[in-house]
């Protein structure tokens, strides 16, 4: 029998009253929240005097994790006078529990303060660098990071962290190249949203929480010759497509606070602009967070040549600078400022409002001591568990990059091998770049971990055989810390002589080289990016013995390898693989794991290439193959990459079926399946990241050859087979164009699958609008 059309709709009605219930409680819960929230950091602000309220601004060292000259005095002091509202580089529950309890209880408002660190790639567990998580191509590994980093620094005190790093970067001279995840935005606006979600958790009162601080606002890969701190110029089409995407994922994500960048943007220091700090970030992408300056960045908008430190602090302030680090420009000036009425009181009461509700949303007002649990300092900081992590990470991190022969992986049994190399029998470099609580001598070296996987059943011949550098000026720059790069006692030949000898008697040379920690990272610039010249010299010698030559490459950025590319039988690239280093290589080289790591910068053949990476637009005489003359070519060398980026090897072969597409003509909002058939045809179960990238060739303006538009990493044991399918509706197909709107443009396009960003299958598909 039908039922009648009011039937119908009554029942239509209660079921949208259904679904929509669980909807509105969350939006009336939240609603409460906030105003329960605005309420009582309004009652609050009403007892704040202005030297409080300009308190709250002012974010401190004591000395312990700085990256500058400047270090602030009489921290204690100010703690109890209220003009202090955040400290940075201090950790463990017995130095935080005291300084909290200064705040609550020696101040007259009983503020608790905000305790913050730069915790990049791990706290006291440390996991491989950003750049080396990236080359996992897997979300859930590095969220896990994070939320284990988040639970080791919340144990010892902490609540802000200074990561993640966003900062899209094309030119591998720039040292933080290696705190990022490479070149692409797609990839890095995931890996940002993972992170941030790994830190922060449900909820920001859960007492493993810590707030997230996505730096560096904006641009701060884009410095001019790779040089630190150095200017960013480029149009805001460069901007909005490729650079600011990553912070706008972050934002998307719900990241807590921003820093700001050294940086200018359009000619103005990014610390004291407006458009980016207030137009773009505010009001465009509707961020509720605070912003707080990079170390002394509001002091050095003078050098800039903005004005005296006065004026660039009301700049600052005006402009939607929340909190100032370490340099004390708020502190000072901003009162006589408000008197000369250069700023108003509005400004400052945003800012601290702002400030403010990041405590609130920690419960640090309802318990300032919610993590100082000396329990959890002892039981929950460099577990079994986390350094397993940790380990699992850095397997699933490492790239292949070349396997002649399939020398790798080794035998377990039965072989001798000559282990060399400044970065084999060593501890310390194994961290990384960034490693404020990490502790360098319970990590494990390459040594050690292969002598944990093969004990005595294979023979390990040791030597040195380099320095890191030989250059002792080098090394000076090197060594802004005590013992981190230093000569050995021996000649540099004589280290060579040793070496020479162990391979002589093994039947296959592992060479450990390339970059130490403080090779890569802040103020770690580099011209040349080879591997140094102490340990070509050994690398040239052990190549002229005919013997297999594998490189197990320690790098914090790309690097140029074009001999060791030409010369060496297999090149592992392990990046800085943190505190379970040596388990996780040894695992890798004998094969327990079957590297799948891809990279996420593109590695040249030249540092003269640079800036070189994929999503590059064409030219009007585009370069093809071959010696040509008139085109956008080098006379020397080829335009490609020496490894470009998505390459990764496999100790299996893993083969792709045609692109299939589910139609060849779309209209509107429809939506386009396009799969491969990927077959594992080698003896070793593997994973392939399996990457999608579309071209536009005909826009309203020049679009790039081709971008990442999805991934998905998927494990087959040996002859299995499966078809992988992407679904991709016009979402993926948007741009902004030359009015900075973000929207699609009819025509064709162009899908590709396939092993990496030039190794690919393609098919066409028309779409109109």
């Amino acid at each position: 029998m039908k039922k009648p059309l009011a039937f119908k709709s009554a029942v239509l009605f209660s079921a949208i009253i259904i679904f929509c219930h669980p909807l509105k409680k969350a939006m009336a819960q939240k609603h409460s929240e906030e105003a329960k929230m605005n309420a009582f950091i309004g009652g609050l602000m009403k007892k704040m005097t202005i030297d409080e309220k300009i308190g709250q601004l002012n974010l401190v060292t004591g000395g312990m994790a700085i990256t500058g000259s400047v270090t602030n005095n009489g921290i204690g002091e100010g703690v109890k006078k209220g003009s202090i509202g955040g400290i940075f580089g201090l950790y463990g529950t017995a130095d935080v529990r005291k300084m909290q309890e200064a705040a609550v209880n020696g101040s007259r408002l009983h503020i608790p303060l905000i305790f913050g660190l730069d915790v990049i790639h791990g706290h006291r567990t440390i996991f491989p660098i950003p750049l080396g998580m990236s080359a996992t191509w897997d979300l859930g590994v590095i969220e896990q990071s994070a939320h284990i980093a988040a639970k080791e620094a919340t144990a010892e005190g902490l609540n802000w962290v200074f990561s993640p790093m966003v900062d899209i970067a094309r030119d591998a001279r720039w040292g933080r190249i290696s705190e990022g995840s490479g070149e692409d935005p797609y990839l890095g606006g995931k890996i940002a949203a993972a992170m941030v979600k790994g830190y922060q958790g449900s909820s920001l009162k859960n007492a493993d929480a810590v707030m997230a601080c996505v730096k560096h606002f904006a641009l701060y890969g884009g410095a001019e010759a790779g040089r630190e701190y150095n200017t960013v110029d480029m149009s805001r089409l460069a901007m909005y497509n490729y650079y600011l995407p990553p912070y706008k994922a972050a934002v998307d994500a719900g990241v807590g606070s921003i820093m700001s960048s050294f940086n200018v943007v359009d000619g103005v220091p990014s610390t004291v602009n407006k458009w980016l700090l207030t137009d773009l970030l505010r009001s465009q992408w509707g961020f509720k967070g605070f912003v707080v300056s990079d170390y002394t960045s509001l002091n050095e908008v003078t050098n800039h040549g903005l004005g005296d430190l006065q004026t660039v602090s009301a700049l600052a302030i005006k402009a939607g600078l929340d909190m100032d680090m370490v340099g004390e420009g708020y502190l000072k000036t901003l009162k006589k400022s408000l008197q000369e009425k250069k700023i108003t009181i509005a400004d400052i009461d945003r800012a601290c409002r702002l400030v403010l509700e990041a405590k609130y949303k920690l419960g640090l007002f309802e318990n300032p001591y919610k993590s100082l649990d000396p329990k959890r300092e002892q039981t929950e900081i460099m577990t079994q568990a986390n350094r397993q992590a940790a380990r699992t990470t850095a397997e699933h991190s490492f790239v292949l990059l070349k396997n002649e022969n399939q020398i790798l992986p080794l035998k377990k049994t039965g072989s001798s091998i000559a282990l060399v190399g400044p970065l084999a029998d060593n501890k310390r470099d194994m961290l990384g770049t960034w490693v404020i609580g990490g502790e360098w001598e319970k990590s494990v070296s390459v040594m050690e971990g292969i002598k944990h996987l093969v004990g005595e059943n294979v023979t390990i011949n040791y030597a040195k055989g380099s320095n890191i550098t030989d250059d002792t000026t080098f090394m000076k720059r090197l060594n802004f810390g005590p013992g981190m790069v230093s000569l050995d006692k021996q000649s540099p030949d004589e280290m060579i002589e040793d070496a020479v000898k162990a391979a002589k008697k093994s039947d296959v040379i592992v060479a450990v080289v390339g970059e130490s920690q403080s090779m890569s990272g802040e103020s770690s610039s580099r011209s040349d990016i080879g591997i140094p010249q102490s340990q070509q010299r050994m690398l040239k010698e052990l190549a002229k013995l005919g013997k297999p030559l594998v490189i197990v490459l320690f790098n914090g950025r790309p690097l140029t390898l074009t001999w060791e590319d030409e010369h060496a039988a297999a090149i592992l690239d392990v990046w800085a693989p943190g505190t379970e280093a040596g388990n996780a290589i040894a695992n890798v080289l004998f094969g327990n794991y079957n590297p799948s790591g891809k990279l996420t910068a593109t590695f040249p053949r030249s540092v003269g290439q640079i800036p070189v990476y994929y999503n590059h637009l064409n030219t009007g005489r585009p370069y093809t193959s071959g010696p040509t003359k008139f085109k956008s070519d080098y006379l020397d060398i080829s335009n490609d990459p020496l490894y470009p980026f998505g390459y990764g090897l496999s100790y299996s072969k893993f083969t792709y079926s045609d692109v299939q597409l589910s139609k060849s003509q779309l209209k509107g909002s429809e939506m386009l399946t396009a799969s491969v058939t990927v077959t594992n045809n080698g003896p070793y179960a593997g994973e392939q990241v399996v990457q999608l990238y579309i071209s536009d060739p005909v826009a309203s303006i020049s679009r790039p050859v081709k971008e990442l538009k999805g991934f998905q990493k998927v494990n087959l044991q040996t002859g299995e087979k499966k078809t992988i399918t992407f679904s991709i509706t016009p979402q993926q197909l948007k741009f902004y164009n030359s009015q900075l709107k973000y929207d699609w443009e009819p025509g064709d396009f162009y899908i590709h699958i396939g092993f990496n960003s030039a190794d690919i299958k393609t098919a066409k598909v028309s779409w109109a609008k």
